[in-house]
């Protein structure tokens, strides 16, 4: 099995960071990524975790010039089909197991997966994986805990996802095995309700003027 880093690598680091998206509706989609990407913010992971997110990835893969539109929480082969099918560029998981790594292999859309622990990024080496995210960062051990896999495990990139914020995100990016952050706070859910996209613009511009290492 192996990654397509080649593929995944400008999307994921074109700005420090992903905006994770919950979007229960379609007609939000396009503003709300509109809104990202004028703050530069171009990688959004859209979550599987609504009813509407494979329609809102289609929407945003036909109507938003500069997105580049991908799929989170996949859990199964059925997911990464029907991700792929809605134009994903990149997909996301939350874990890795030996099912989704197998099913993958060879996809011209790359995944990123989740690992948590020393042993699960071993194992995803081994599988042939230069990148995953780090999830759920915060819990799982935060920023000392990814500073001390750089030295023993040098060969994996990590985006840490899960209690990020403004606040704790430049940590995370001084250190050398972390390409980018994945964090919800560039579109609270007032913000996306009211409709304040300039809000949200704004959110946008400072992730995307943090710098990684």
């Amino acid at each position: 099995m192996t990654q397509n880093l080649a593929a995944l690598l400008p999307i994921v680091k074109a700005a420090p960071v992903v905006p994770v998206l919950i979007i229960e509706g379609v007609k939000t989609a396009v503003p709300l990524a509109r809104a990202l990407v004028a703050g530069g913010l171009t990688a959004l992971e859209v979550t599987l975790r609504t009813p509407a997110a494979l329609e809102c990835i289609r929407a945003i893969k036909a109507e938003v010039e500069g997105a580049n539109v991908g799929a989170g929480t996949i859990l199964d082969e059925k997911q990464f089909d029907a991700a792929v099918a809605a134009g994903s560029t990149f997909l996301v998981s939350p874990g890795a197991t030996p099912r989704l790594l197998a099913h993958a292999d060879g996809s011209p859309v790359p995944l990123l997966p989740g690992i948590a622990t020393a042993s699960e990024a071993m194992a995803l080496l081994e599988a042939g994986y230069g990148a995953a995210k780090f999830f759920p960062a915060e819990q799982a051990g935060g920023a000392p805990y990814l500073k001390a896999l750089s030295s023993p495990i040098p060969g994996l990139m990590f985006c840490p996802t899960g209690g990020v914020s403004l606040k704790n995100a430049p940590t995370y990016l001084s250190l050398p095995n972390v390409m980018c952050v994945g964090g919800s706070w560039v579109a609270p859910a007032a913000a996306v309700a009211a409709g304040d996209w300039a809000a949200i613009t704004t959110l946008a511009a400072e992730a995307a003027a943090l710098k990684a290492a």
